[in-house]
């Protein structure tokens, strides 16, 4: 089902970026004036934004006196959109985490679909591992803290120059630590597995869409 059709995936994405990117700027005044609708619909449909962006236009200009073309923005958008619903943006949009509100034409939604939700999963994936990966990083750092308190504060308990109520209070510390360093050792090492099973996971899926 999936083939090599992602690996020109950097390549759609650095275009795909860079177009949203100048998408984005407030329209001013002289662009307001001077406006190709029908070139602003079609950057938007690259760009793959939704129907209400000629919103954002029409807030932009609307000070400036100036109403979008509507006919001329939509006729240009439905171009655009023809080139941002390919396989590739589909894949690029999933993997980041974005969403898909059905925009595509309907000749070329499936295989987006399809090439988003492969990219959706791809981001499950490397979410969830990066999510293990953190909690057992903190699982570490809170264990190696534990144990260095155990160390101070078995050390207060035998102090010469601690009140006995402190050395009787470093003990009790003591024993709550050494109880959470128990509960840490056990987390981190059901962390340690669910990691591994997420790597493989990511690793298989990853070899399954052939991105080099």
């Amino acid at each position: 089902m999936r083939t090599p059709k992602y690996q020109s995936f950097a390549r759609a994405s650095a275009a795909v970026v860079l177009l949203a990117i100048s998408g984005c700027a407030t329209m001013d005044r002289e662009e307001c004036l001077a406006v190709d609708w029908r070139t602003v619909g079609f950057e938007d449909g690259v760009a793959g934004y939704s129907a209400d962006r000629i919103g954002e236009h029409r807030k932009a200009c609307a000070k400036h006196g100036v109403v979008p073309d509507l006919t001329a923005y939509q006729e240009g958008r439905a171009e655009g959109l023809r080139e941002f619903c390919t396989p590739s943006n589909g894949f690029r949009l999933g993997s980041q985490g974005g969403s898909y509100r059905g925009i595509c034409p309907s000749d070329l939604d499936p295989a987006f679909s399809d090439a988003f939700h492969d990219g959706r999963q791809l981001y499950t994936l490397e979410s969830r591992l990066s999510n293990v990966s953190y909690r057992l990083d903190s699982a570490r750092g809170e264990l190696h803290d534990a144990e260095s308190d155990i160390v101070t504060r078995s050390a207060r308990a035998i102090s010469s120059d601690a009140t006995t109520e402190e050395r009787a209070q470093a003990v009790v510390d003591v024993k709550h630590l050494g109880e959470r360093v128990g509960e840490l050792k056990s987390e981190i090492r059901q962390l340690e597995e669910e990691r591994v099973h997420c790597e493989r996971d990511l690793q298989d899926y990853r070899a399954t869409l052939q991105i080099p």
